[in-house]
């Protein structure tokens, strides 16, 4: 580890502190259906949207009516898409002459980007069209972190509000998240993103002679709009195969500065959006606060873990001075590959700069590990928010029974009802991932998959699970996943990440919507101080992360403690 490395690490931190406030204020403004220096244009377009949908913006709807509303928009994007990818070959926009997707593989590709998890088992460059690039996949990454934003944004307003039977319009939320939030800040740095060097364009490939006088084709594409929503969305599904490591699709260092940025600035944002529609900025900072010390833990355990190097390889005569750099870009070193690889894993994006599996045991063990607690630093766009909600309400509620009183989250009683429906939340990444993991463990056309044996092979199979629950994406690589097997148990797992997750969530805003705002007393146990934040993390890592620790000790874990004695499978 070096002084500039964190350096670098701690800038991209303060710019997306200093942007937290003026975004999260504005995206605030947005919601609460206030004018914005965007109305005077989008007001207009929003209006005829309305229209055009049948839509009455003041016309509220339950919990039950705003998840219904979202379950049907998801699913007929689902549709949509999946007609797309199996169609490609008779749609515009398909210079290089692909043909449709297999119809598992293309289950598995349309259920990934419907519920923003972008896992992909093809690489884009050689198997989607401009066509399926754009009017398929660009469009679900819009969508889809729309979709989650508008569902955090409901439990917040079932926080804010007291004694009512509404949430707010699903409809309406979504496509303010769509129309002043994403499409405007995407637009910014997809330009940015041009100026330094992705492509955007809608020609097929270039055919370049190399230095010894061969030919490479290299494939082009609308790469730049693509990049930009992929991380402003945390959607994190890449134009190129490599992801962000591909040079067309991540240059220089500063578009890797901005990638980052990209992907912390709305989902971080989005909890001062909350503190502030709350009418308690504190309680922003808060849950901001909890996400911040779990994440740069992650980062700094990381770089720490790469910098070291690789015991095995220092034992047989090589330098440790470099640390680890297999898997890694050198344009961007250790520091920012940890950086990227903690800061993706903690939200739900999933775009790479560097190889997962190649990190070494224990920097394999944390990417891991970030998705595993719940995918809450920060999270996703607005799925981050509404599952660290969730914990919060468990935290509270363990702070009521440490103490005996009825627990208490900004003025609304935490009761069984609310209690039950965290529960089944937080069980449901365990179980899916535990469950399919073990099952893939022991069928062999499962196992055939696998690129290394022993624990990192096992590592392999929980992290494609754990990736897909939690909606995140990324790969721990190695793992052959376009098989029939992996791309319909992948497509369950995300599902079940997304919807099954968001169901009770929505039951509990539902719940806490129609209880009465009752004022702070004396006994009231504070949610906006350090105490908190120090129950909320123990919270996440017990609920969120000990259930895992078997299946990490015979993976990531047992692989890192072995490389230390020198040992390998």
């Amino acid at each position: 580890m070096t002084i500039i490395g964190w350096l670098q690490i701690s800038l991209l931190f303060l710019a997306t502190l200093v942007a937290i406030k003026p975004l999260g204020l504005y995206m605030a403004r947005v919601f609460s259906g206030e004018r914005t220096v965007l109305s005077p244009l989008l007001s207009p377009v929003e209006t005829v949207l309305y229209a055009l949908g049948g839509i009455r913006k003041d016309k509220e709807q339950t919990w039950l009516g705003y998840t219904l509303a979202m379950l049907a928009f998801s699913l007929a994007g689902f549709v949509a898409l999946y007609a797309i990818l199996r169609l490609q070959a008779y749609l515009p926009l398909n210079p290089q002459g692909f043909a449709g997707m297999a119809p598992d593989l293309a289950f598995n590709t349309a259920v990934s980007f419907v519920t923003n998890t972008n896992w992909q088992n093809y690489g884009g460059e050689s198997t989607l069209s401009h066509f399926s690039q754009m009017a398929g996949l660009t469009v679900q990454n819009f969508l889809s972190a729309a979709t989650g934003m508008a569902l955090a944004i409901a439990f917040t307003r079932a926080l804010a509000r007291s004694k009512v039977a509404t949430l707010g319009n699903f409809w309406v939320d979504m496509t303010r998240a769509t129309l002043y939030v994403l499409l405007p800040i995407a637009f910014v740095v997809a330009l940015a993103f041009v100026a330094m060097g992705l492509p955007q364009t809608l020609d097929a490939s270039v055919t370049a002679t190399t230095l010894e006088g061969g030919q490479q084709v290299i494939a082009l594409g609308p790469v730049a709009s693509q990049e930009a929503i992929k991380q402003l969305g945390t959607n994190g599904g890449g134009f190129y195969n490599v992801n962000a490591a591909h040079p067309f699709e991540n240059p220089t260092a500063f578009s890797n500065y901005l990638n980052i940025f990209a992907m912390l600035s709305i989902s971080a944002a989005l909890v001062y959006t909350f503190g502030q529609m709350v009418g308690s900025r504190r309680q922003g900072w808060a849950l901001i606060a909890a996400m911040a010390v779990l994440l740069i833990a992650g980062v700094g355990v990381t770089y720490f873990a790469e910098a070291q190097g690789n015991p095995i390889l220092t034992s047989i005569g090589l330098d440790p001075a470099a640390g680890n750099m297999e898997g890694k870009e050198v344009r961007f070193g250790q520091a920012m590959t940890a950086l990227y690889a903690a800061v993706t894993t903690g939200l739900s994006d999933g775009g790479v700069n560097g190889m997962h599996g190649s990190f070494t045991g224990l920097g394999g063990l944390v990417p891991m590990f970030l998705i595993q607690l719940g995918e809450v630093l920060p999270g996703g766009v607005g799925s981050g928010l509404y599952g660290m909600l969730v914990f919060a309400l468990l935290s509270v509620f363990v702070a009521g029974l440490m103490v005996g009183r009825t627990p208490e989250f900004l003025g609304k009683k935490i009761e069984g009802r609310e209690m039950k429906y965290a529960v089944l939340a937080v069980l449901i990444l365990p179980l899916v991932i535990l469950g399919l993991t073990a099952i893939s463990a022991m069928l062999p056309a499962a196992v055939a998959s696998i690129g290394t044996a022993g624990p990192h092979g096992l590592s392999e199979i929980l992290y494609a699970y754990t990736s897909a629950a939690g909606n995140n994406g990324s790969a721990f690589g190695g793992l052959t996943g376009n098989t029939p097997w992996y791309n319909t148990t992948l497509g369950i797992a995300m599902l079940l990440g997304r919807f099954a997750y968001v169901v009770p969530v929505m039951a509990i805003a539902g719940s806490l919507a129609a209880k009465v705002k009752v004022p702070a007393s004396a006994g009231t146990f504070p949610t906006d101080g350090p105490l908190f934040v120090g129950l909320l993390i123990g919270i996440i890592l017990i609920l969120g992360g000990l259930q895992f620790f078997p299946a990490l000790a015979l993976g990531p874990i047992v692989e890192h403690l072995a490389m230390l004695a020198g040992q390998t499978f």
